[in-house]
């Protein structure tokens, strides 16, 4: 893991520059054929996956043992022998210290499901090729520790005993082998060797994919660690035939092979080889559509690996509203714990597991073996969905709660069977209005962290997903809450903020669909953040205009903006409107919304 971790030092990115070069030139390599398969059949393989929606990431291994810190620097976590280039000698030594007499996996596995966990996916070999089970191929492996035992084993056999699918993470990169194709300098323990050797190095992996598969019948495997330009993917395909083999029923993650690697969303897309994608520290705007099966992973704190002197942990409202977000998007939510040297999972991580368990018992129902919502967006929360023969479940997982009383349900077209709270049963009144569905609610949301309304309705859904609508005033509005995103932009909420964030890319834009119905000129304002000055466009059709965003100091510090130009939309339909940063001189910007107003006269 940690493909997207910050470089900290100097050296260590200009080390490394030439190792990313070419990390995504093998797409075009000719490649045998895939395991046949057809998409009914997959869809069977992915079902209980694709059904769990939630599940538990675990990275655990011998870099716990100095917990993040070295030489004065606390920053470290997993890549703890890449970025601090210690010689592997010196590094084989953590493992003489690695005695996790705390461990107790039935502990481990039991918190996993009181969270509402499908899944557990832990590392059975990392980056520094130590093996977390007693392999027979090497003796970098548990079996060198004073622990000795298979925390593995222990692991499966408890995973089996509560219900869980038991899964594992196995790296392709490996800085300990003499055989992996790019030999750091301080890889002193392979300076004995000749030269690295990847068709030996591959024989050494299918050993060890063999190994753990047929030692604990994982119910998937997800790879990572193949960025570097050695591994290939035509080697991908290889290793992905070769382990479907071995079990047909195992789900492959997409980094076995070489999917590109999406800026801001790490291996989102597919790619050629592999059963889904695994975009990680984000979440994609919109997802990928039907058919499509993705997971993000994320961290709960700032580390993959455990480190002592991270306390930044995300609050229990982050990590559910995270987890719907997915759901929403028909995806899953893989959310990492880090374990310590003695083998005990950090009390803030299980005080959140827990908090997230106690908003799955009560609303499990509206994540488990859902699918993607049926709007494109929402204002003010996410949808899942069950369908069942002619009719549909809708659940709505409101996240603010509108203090007049009244939730309109934007675009929704169908007749609707009855709607109610999810967590007391209590039936709501409805209507329906020009705007969409009106669901009268009460006073005070069930839950702060998102409370969910039940709507059964006729049919599967349908929905005018262009809502935005012209004011009677003939002015327009466009929050950033109902913006459409390209690239890593993201919508951000909370501490001051309700806008476009992450707008570091002068390649990415944001757009809204809306209709008019007294068409005109108008003059555009923008609501923009910004520390630095940065020149954008507003594109309507044909039309641009353009505009600079002010530094106003802060990135929750926002200021409206009037541009000097008229757009003018000639006659009344559905239209949409793009905002484009200049790319020349760009520096981020946050943006709350762009309002069009009718210029006098018209």
């Amino acid at each position: 893991m940690k493909f997207t971790q910050t470089i900290r030092s100097v050296a260590l990115v200009l080390g490394c520059l030439s190792l990313f070069i070419g990390n995504f030139v093998s797409a075009a390599e000719d490649v045998p054929a895939i395991t046949s398969e057809t998409p009914a059949q997959k869809e069977a393989r992915m079902k209980w996956w694709n059904d769990a929606r939630f599940g538990m990431f675990i990275h655990w291994g011998v870099y716990s043992v100095p917990a993040g810190e070295w030489n004065g620097e606390t920053g470290y976590a997993e890549w703890f022998l890449e970025e601090t280039q210690m010689p592997v000698s010196q590094y084989e030594k953590y493992a003489d210290q690695f005695n996790p007499t705390n461990f107790d996996a039935v502990t481990w596995v039991k918190a996993a499901k009181a969270a509402g966990v499908k899944y557990i996916v832990i590392t059975s070999k990392h980056h520094d090729g130590f093996a977390m089970y007693p392999t027979k191929l090497s003796d970098w492996s548990i079996s060198r520790t004073p622990f000795k035992r298979d925390p593995l084993a222990e692991l499966a056999a408890a995973c089996k005993q509560e219900g869980i699918r038991f899964c594992l993470y196995y790296t392709i990169m490996d800085w300990h082998s003499s055989d992996w194709g790019v030999r750091r300098a301080w890889n002193d323990v392979a300076a004995k060797d000749g030269p690295p050797n990847m068709d030996r190095f591959e024989d050494y992996m299918k050993g060890q994919l063999k190994e753990i598969i047929t030692s604990y019948h994982p119910g998937l495997i997800w790879f990572d660690g193949n960025w570097e330009k050695p591994w290939t993917a035509k080697r991908g395909l290889e290793i992905y035939n070769y382990i479907r083999t071995l079990q047909p029923s195992l789900i492959v993650n997409n980094r076995v092979g070489k999917p590109e690697n999406t800026p801001g969303g790490g291996f989102a897309k597919t790619g050629e080889v592999g059963d889904y994608g695994t975009p990680e520290q984000t979440i994609p705007p919109t997802g990928f559509g039907p058919g499509v099966y993705w997971e993000s992973c994320m961290t709960i704190n700032g580390h993959w690996g455990f480190n002592k002197a991270d306390h930044n942990f995300k609050s229990t409202q982050t990590l559910v509203r995270n987890l719907i977000d997915c759901s929403s998007k028909g995806g899953n939510y893989l959310l990492n714990v880090g374990p310590t040297s003695e083998g005990i999972i950090p009390a803030p991580e299980v005080e959140r597991l827990k908090e997230m368990g106690d908003w799955m018992k009560v609303n499990g129902v509206a994540i488990y073996g859902t699918s993607a919502s049926p709007f494109r967006r929402l204002p003010w929360g996410r949808a899942t969905q069950k369908v069942s023969g002619k009719n549909t479940t809708i659940y709505l997982h409101v996240f603010d709660w509108p203090s007049d009383g009244k939730l309109v349900v934007p675009g929704l077209k169908n007749s609707l069977r009855s709607a109610t709270l999810l967590a007391t049963g209590t039936k709501l009144k409805t209507s329906t209005t020009a705007d969409g569905v009106v669901i009268e609610v009460p006073a005070t949301a069930p839950d702060s962290i998102s409370s969910t309304i039940v709507l059964k309705i006729k049919g599967a859904a349908e929905v005018d997903d262009v809502f935005i609508n012209q004011n009677a005033d003939g002015s327009i509005a466009l929050p950033a809450a109902l913006a459409d995103f390209t690239g890593g932009l993201q919508y951000e909420k909370g501490d001051g903020k309700d806008n476009i964030g992450y707008w570091t890319d002068a390649k990415d834009f944001a757009s809204w669909t809306f209709k008019v119905t007294k068409p005109g000129k108008f003059k555009v304002a923008v609501e923009v953040a910004a520390q630095g000055e940065a020149k954008f466009n507003v594109l309507l059709g044909e039309q641009k205009v353009s505009g600079t965003a002010p530094n106003t100091g802060d990135y929750a510090k926002f200021q409206t903006v009037t541009l000097p130009d008229v757009l003018e939309v000639i006659a009344p339909g559905t239209i949409t409107l793009t905002v484009k940063p200049v790319k020349a001189g760009w520096t981020p910007i946050n943006l709350k919304s762009v309002t069009l107003t009718p210029v006098a006269g018209n």
